[in-house]
């Protein structure tokens, strides 16, 4: 089942640079992944999506509303928290999160109360809920992102890096929610971390340089490579002859002086120094934003 339609969206900055060129995909409920690295369009996507910015051409349909026609009525279903965020000085994260939640449209004070403590036991900030936003750790503030985009409970959801600044528990226990949260929603999760990718997102998408270069799910892509992937320590002098001649996908200095291992994607071993290598999601994304270095 569809739930969210992008078509043909471009948006363009500056001289013209184009920040997003003909981006079209469709997804369903699930989470859904954008992975790219740092400037490579996702952010303009996402706030694209999020109605927070117009493109110069294209068209984004979520269930039945006409996203860029209708904004507000998005709004009304969105949970979203963006890269970087501010929080209102002065007041406790008790406070703050009512006062969204009022933002929100939840009217009534019972609805509003429970709101807000369901969000704070679900970010594990019920023991700081009386504490000043503005004096939480970089970690803390992200998780009280994490809150007051929970609020109203959103059937579409948008996060922006949303693990930058979590330490590896917290990292973990919102991987989690997100992951609970896409059984019954749609959500979408930007980030350059592979990591963040593989066990988390049913679908996902490589964007580089505005474009989409691929989208499939984790297990076709690393289909893909299995069966041709291989793994080979060499002496730093051969690289560049075996990156002359075979598919390089990574290559990583050793321990010893003057060895690399290159990870390479060819019928047949180059050569008996390699063996055959279980493929990552990182093979696959380098495979695809980096196809000036990765050669047949």
């Amino acid at each position: 089942m569809i739930t969210l339609q992008v078509q043909e969206l471009t948006v363009s900055y500056g001289k013209g640079k184009k920040a997003l060129d003909d981006v079209s995909f469709t997804i369903g409920p699930g989470v859904f992944g954008l992975l790219g690295p740092n400037g490579a369009g996702k952010s303009s996507l996402m706030r694209t999506i999020a109605t927070l910015q117009r493109p110069d051409y294209g068209r984004i349909q979520f269930r039945d509303i006409d996203v860029l026609q209708s904004p507000l009525e998005l709004r009304k279903v969105l949970g979203y928290l963006p890269q970087e965020f501010g929080v209102y000085p002065g007041m406790s994260a008790e406070a703050l999160l009512e006062y969204c939640a009022q933002l929100k449209g939840i009217a009534e004070k019972k609805e509003r109360a429970m709101a807000v403590r369901r969000v704070l036991e679900l970010t594990n900030l019920s023991d700081v809920r009386k504490e000043r936003a503005e004096g939480f750790s970089g970690g803390m503030k992200q998780r009280f992102g994490i809150a007051q985009m929970l609020l109203a409970d959103p059937q579409l959801i948008i996060v922006d890096e949303p693990t930058a600044g979590l330490d590896p528990s917290e990292r973990n226990r919102f991987l989690g929610l997100l992951r609970e949260l896409g059984q019954h929603r749609t959500v979408i999760c930007s980030t350059h971390i592979v990591e963040d990718i593989a066990g988390l997102c049913t679908t996902f998408a490589i964007l580089d340089h505005g474009n989409i270069l691929s989208h499939t799910t984790p297990d076709e892509a690393l289909t893909h490579f299995r069966g041709r992937l291989w793994s080979g320590e060499v002496g730093t002098a051969d690289v560049p002859l075996l990156g002359s001649g075979h598919r390089v996908l990574s290559s990583s200095s050793t321990s010893f002086a003057g060895r690399t291992v290159l990870r390479v994607t060819a019928a047949a071993p180059p050569d008996e120094r390699f063996h055959p290598a279980e493929p990552t999601l990182e093979d696959v994304y380098f495979a695809a934003v980096n196809p000036d270095e990765v050669r047949n």
